[in-house]
């Protein structure tokens, strides 16, 4: 009995010094590796991904609109070690996910492979196909992924959620993803010492863009380019008091929901990351410098041959006439290059050039969009030609970003103050530069009033509206100078002209057959006046017309 009990004791005495070794080995010799086995599966299995916030869009009445929120999807996937005919269930899966049979026959027939992903995102049609198919290690389970439920709209000021630059996980690339990544996609778990640490979820974020007015201005913008079969455009609504976006747009767009399938280049957002030389918009722009420094006025008169040749180059007016004896008003109202030119040399060039650069057209506005680059003043030098300056004073030859042309008129129609323009609704309104006063804003103000109320094309009775056309000459890059028959129609303005609430921008590139942006983009701009006035209910500030 002793005996037997001895041998008893001796082998739980071994079974314990085993499983204690086996213990130590697992705990201490490898423990590193199985935490760091535990954490890949973990990580895998999307356990430490935090829930990224959504995006909303503010209405007028101030109530959130999604614009990107969370969405489960299907996501197919397969077992390849269970499936018993990998031929067959290549067979039968091919046409339901978009893949070749034989594609599909290698990626199934590695051995031993436990697990491959199929399709993500999968409509959930498919999902249901595939699920009645019945297949041996074919599965189907839901993930969330990031859904934009109005597609195209915004699409360059939101951007979209993509695997980023490592290819491990996902982020945020181009707009408001990209800028705010670090608050919206919030802080991911992780194991810490064998202790599961969750992840903690993203904040949401709410833009100052209104998806009523943004939808809105991209329809106009989306309607000129196909009737005139130009080769794009952009649209920007915003607040000029407060700098506020209300609406961003350009195109060619994309929609992120599917943005695999799109040109790369529809992600950039030409808004803030391209240059274009602005023409006869810029020309109050000079107006406003030369009154500021009180060189002229809006009845300071000169005497319009129709040209001008400055170093051995002629300046024309767009409908090559002569005008004779004209004040500074008649030259917006008129858009006579003859005229801007007369005005800046007026102010001399080194305070028009100062001018210019206090509204800001060599530096980025700050607004909170990546990849925003600066405007071109470089041809502005102090030894340069009289005719460089000359150009420049209606907006050829130095190239500005359209969000730093309408920061610089928000400036004409606030009262001269430069804000900064913002997308994220927390953000507070901020001056960041006065480049003129509020008397040199105001006179500038009714110079625009007087070109729309001439024209008629613009204007709309019981309000008092403020605007300036460009038909810009495009510049050839290759072989220097400009192209004779590419175009740039532009139309900025903004109203009530005696309260300003809104301010439009439209640009549209290269129109088939070179019409004026008289005929294009105005009427455009007067549509979409008339639809902020309606939205916003705004009483009219005209008793007479």
């Amino acid at each position: 009995m002793g005996f037997r009990f001895s041998i008893l004791i001796t082998i739980i005495t071994v079974a314990a010094s085993l499983l204690l070794f086996h213990f130590y080995q697992i705990q201490i010799v490898k423990g590193s590796y199985y935490l760091a086995r535990a954490e890949t599966q973990f990580a895998a299995g999307g356990f430490f991904d935090a829930q990224r916030g959504a995006i909303y869009g503010t209405d007028k009445n101030g109530n959130p609109i999604p614009l990107a929120i969370n969405k489960d999807y299907p996501l197919i996937f397969a077992v390849p070690k269970e499936i018993a005919d990998i031929q067959e269930a290549a067979n039968q899966l091919a046409p339901l996910i978009n893949q070749t049979a034989g594609q599909l026959e290698k990626i199934l027939s590695k051995p031993n492979d436990s697990y491959e992903l199929l399709k993500r995102k999968a409509d959930s049609s498919v999902a249901q196909q595939i699920s009645d198919l019945s297949l041996k290690g074919i599965y189907s389970t839901y993930e969330s992924d990031r859904f934009y439920p109005f597609a195209s709209l915004a699409s360059q000021v939101l951007g979209f959620v993509g695997y980023n630059d490592q290819s491990v996980g996902e982020s945020g690339r181009y707009g408001v993803e990209k800028f705010y990544n670090s608050s919206l996609s919030g802080e991911s778990g992780s194991l810490n010492g064998g202790k599961v640490v969750s992840p903690q979820p993203g904040e949401d974020l709410t833009l100052t863009i209104d998806p009523n007015i943004d939808n809105e201005a991209e329809m106009v913008l989306k309607n000129l380019v196909s009737q005139y079969k130009a080769t794009g455009g952009e649209v920007i609504v915003n607040d000029p008091q407060s700098g506020k976006i209300l609406a961003m747009g350009s195109i060619p767009d994309f929609d992120p929901n599917n943005y695999s399938s799109a040109d790369i280049g529809n992600f950039i957002n030409p808004a803030v990351s391209q240059i274009y030389e602005p023409g006869s918009i810029f020309k109050p722009i000079t107006m406003a410098i030369g009154i500021n420094n009180g060189k002229i006025t809006p009845n300071t008169t000169y005497v319009d041959t129709g040209s001008l040749v400055l170093n051995g180059h002629t300046i024309r007016n767009w409908d090559l006439k002569a005008h004779g004896k004209v004040d500074m008003t008649t030259v917006i109202e008129d858009s006579l290059n003859t005229g801007a030119a007369f005005a800046e040399k007026q102010t001399g060039n080194q305070l028009f050039k100062q001018g210019v650069l206090d509204f800001g057209f060599n530096k980025t506005t700050g607004i909170d969009l990546p990849g925003e680059i600066t405007g071109d003043t470089r041809q502005l030098k102090d030894n340069a030609s009289q005719v460089t300056y000359a150009t420049a004073s209606f907006g050829q030859g130095i190239a500005v970003t359209p969000i730093e042309m309408v920061a610089a008129m928000s400036a004409i129609a606030n009262g001269g103050k430069l804000m900064r323009p913002y997308i994220n609704a927390a953000l507070q309104p901020e001056a960041i530069g006065q480049p003129i006063s509020a008397d040199a804003a105001s006179q500038v103000t009714q110079m625009m009033v007087a070109a729309i109320d001439k024209a008629q094309v613009a204007d709309l009775s019981g309000y008092s509206l403020a605007g300036k056309t460009g038909t810009a000459q495009i510049p050839d890059h290759v072989h220097g100078g400009y192209y004779s028959d590419k175009y740039i129609d532009t139309y900025i303005g903004f109203g009530p002209a005696t309260n300003p609430k809104f301010l439009i921008f439209i640009k549209l590139d290269d129109p088939f057959g070179n019409p004026f942006a008289a005929e294009t983009v105005v009427p455009a701009f007067k549509g979409l006046a008339q639809f902020m006035i309606n939205y916003y209910n705004i009483s009219p500030d005209r008793i007479n017309g």
